[in-house]
C-alpha cells in the first residue's frame, strides 16, 4: 500500500516537473506596454488654469495644485475634495 502512494506520489511529482507546473508563462505584451508606457503631454498653449486643493471646507490650509502655466506644468501635494480653480488667457495670446 505504501509503494502504490509512492509510485503514485512520484508520477505526479514527475508530471509536475514536464508539464512546468502549469505551462510556460506567456509574455503579456499590454501589460509591459502599460509598465514602460511614457504618453507626451499635452501642452495647455496659450490657456493657462490652475487647480487650488485645500484640506477642508474652510479653504485655509493648501495642500496640493495642479495646472499649466501658459505651457509650463506644475503639480505638487495631494487632491482633495475642497478645490477652487483659476483661467486664464496667456499674455501673447490672439
Amino acid at each position: 500500500m505504501q509503494a502504490g502512494r509512492f509510485i503514485g506520489g512520484a508520477l505526479l511529482a514527475a508530471g509536475l516537473m514536464f508539464t512546468g507546473c502549469g505551462g510556460a508563462p506567456t509574455d503579456d505584451v499590454a501589460e509591459q506596454d502599460l509598465a514602460s508606457r511614457e504618453d507626451a503631454e499635452r501642452s495647455c498653449g496659450e490657456q493657462g488654469y490652475e487647480l487650488e486643493y485645500y484640506s477642508d471646507a474652510t479653504y485655509t490650509k493648501l495642500v496640493g495644485t495642479r495646472g499649466c502655466d501658459c505651457g509650463i506644468w506644475a503639480r505638487w501635494g495631494v487632491t482633495s475634495a475642497y478645490m477652487l480653480s483659476y483661467s486664464y488667457t496667456c499674455a501673447g495670446a490672439p
